[in-house]
């Protein structure tokens, strides 16, 4: 291993902004680092779903455009417009 550390550049800097990161570990491989990993414990609780749907540009600016106005997410005014459309219309 010591071969291989011979070769390999250092680790960014504990400051290093994010962009300086990104640029380091897509030019880097990890399975190059693994003396550096450090093992945590984490603890998540996943308790919404999201889905993707694909929508025409127009209707997107337009409801950009709302969610601008009302200052509000645009995934609330979009889920606003469809539960009114769709709940108080179910027949």
């Amino acid at each position: 291993m010591q071969a291989k550390d011979a070769h390999r550049d250092p680790l960014p800097a504990e400051n290093a902004s994010v962009e300086e990161l990104a640029e380091f570990w897509d030019t880097h491989d990890t399975t190059d680092y693994e003396d550096a990993f450090v093992t945590v414990d984490a603890k998540f609780d996943i308790r919404r779903r999201h889905y993707e749907v694909e929508v025409k540009e127009a209707i997107f600016k337009a409801l950009r455009e709302r969610s601008a106005r009302l200052r509000a997410p645009v995934d609330e005014i979009l889920d606003g417009l469809l539960r009114k459309e769709l709940l108080s219309t179910s027949s």
